[in-house]
Formats: C-alpha cells, structure tokens, sequence
C-alpha cells in the first residue's frame, strides 16, 4: 500500500521566528500602476522557492495548493533578489544573529571544496577530472569551528583548490556581534588538506593576518581528515541533502549560487535552534 505522506505548510518552510528576523530585508513591494491582482507576499514566494531547493523538483512541478503562487513567479523573484543581493543578505543576517549569541568559532575555521554534476553546462562548468571529464561545477565552503558555512564560491570543476584559496577567504562578508568594535571577517587559524600546501597558499593567509594549518605533502597521513578539517567535509554533504544542489541544472552560474547561499542560510538557522 503506498503511503502518502502529508505536504508541509508555509510555517513549516519559513518558520515564524526565522521570517521575523529576515523579513526587513526583503524590499518594499509597490503598486501595481494599473491594479490588477494583488502581489503575492514575500514569505509564500520564499517558501516556494525553499520547497524547489529541499525537493530538488522541476519548477513546472511545485504545488500551488500549498499557497507558493505559480512557478513562474517564484522562479522570477530567485533571479531578482539574487540581483539585489537578498539571498547573501539572509546568510549574513543569520551569521550575525550566531555572533550576538556566542556560537561562532573563529579560532579554527576550514575550507575545502566539492565538485558536482553539471549536464547542461552554462558558467562556472569544465571537464571535471575525477568524472571522466564530463561538466562540472566546484563548491569552494569555509565553515567555523563548528561547521557553521562563513562563505561560498563557485568554480569550474577544473579549477585547482589553491587558486581559489584567497578568493573564498575574502568572501567571508563582516559579521558583528552586537557589541562595540569593528565587524569580524578573519578566522585565527584556518585548516585545509594537502591541495593547498603551496607556498603562496600559506603567504596568503599570513598577508592576511590568518595562520595556516595546511596538511603537508609527505608528512600526514592522507587517511584521516584531522581534528577540525572534519567538519568542513560535514557541511559540504549537509548541502548535498538539498536535492536541489546534488546537481547543477542552472546554466547561470548567479542562480545556482542563490540557491547555495540559501541552503547556507537554512544551515546556520539550524544552528540558532540548536539542531546541530
């Protein structure tokens, strides 16, 4: 007998303590100059949007009986918020909320990367060595102490893991804590496997005033993932439990990216209720 089960509703995507921290970020909407049928709200487009990206289904597909308006108009709202930055606005927004509240780690921080399918190609794809050269597009993560994602980027499959280093370090948007004092944006130490044992890797981080805890070539053990690189591997599989990023099927690089920051969002909310 095949079960159904039931269909989750608006709170359940978007909860309330979660929309009212995120809600004054999202733009005013005007009038329409000729009437018509009013706008849909903010937080139903968002949760249509949130259901795209744990579901991982066709956009065609999402439910309007659930009260996410038509797929056309979430899908429309992705791109524009994505141009206006809304969705890099929410992770930061959240990160701040950790940092007033104590639960980000800068002390020891890690970065590494994963690469993922791409079939239909678009920006940010090449041959991927490790999949008998079919498209692909890398995830570059760093993660805090506790696995908590501080920034995301986006690259070629062929891409080294090095030459990304210092972009994803820059990427790291200024979080405070609600106290007085500048905004914090530098880990103390960041920890990363042997793909970034180059000497400019670690000049890099030391021009940055971060000290390198790069694994050596020759010396570790390729074995283990250490004490703290561990938890950057574990964020990088959390992002993969939303179906919509186990693959790329966005040719436009900027909107795989919305829906990344978003699951990162969604990842750090998880860490103000306590669920990891």
């Amino acid at each position: 007998m095949k079960r159904h089960h039931p269909l989750p509703n608006l709170t359940a995507l978007v909860p309330d303590d979660l929309w009212t921290l995120i809600c004054p970020l999202f733009p005013p909407q005007s009038p329409r100059p000729k009437g018509g049928r009013p706008l849909l709200d903010d937080r139903s487009t968002l949760a249509g949007i949130v259901y795209v990206l744990t579901t991982g289904i066709q956009w065609r597909f999402l439910p309007t009986q659930l009260g996410f308006g038509s797929p056309s108009t979430c899908r429309r709202r992705l791109h524009t918020w994505q141009a206006e930055g809304i969705w890099q606005k929410i992770h930061t927004a959240l990160l701040n909320h950790l940092a007033s509240h104590d639960k980000l780690d800068w002390s020891r921080c890690s970065v590494d990367s994963a690469s993922i399918a791409a079939p239909l190609g678009g920006t940010e794809t090449g041959p991927n060595p490790t999949d008998r050269g079919k498209l692909g597009t890398k995830r570059h993560l760093l993660v805090d102490g506790n696995g908590v994602p501080l920034a995301v980027l986006l690259s070629a499959a062929n891409v080294h893991d090095s030459r990304m280093l210092e972009a994803v370090v820059d990427a790291v948007s200024p979080v405070k804590n609600g106290r007085p004092g500048r905004p914090r944006f530098r880990p103390d130490k960041l920890h990363a496997d042997k793909a970034y044992d180059m000497r400019r890797c670690r000049y890099a981080l030391c021009l940055r005033g971060v000290v390198p805890r790069i694994a050596r070539r020759g010396v570790e053990s390729s074995t283990s993932l250490g004490t703290v690189r561990w938890r950057v591997e574990r964020t990088l599989a959390w992002l993969v439990r939303f179906r919509r990023l186990q693959t790329r099927y966005e040719r436009r690089a900027d909107l795989h990216l919305a829906f990344t920051f978003l699951a990162c969002a969604l990842l750090c909310y998880r860490r103000v209720t306590g669920r990891f």
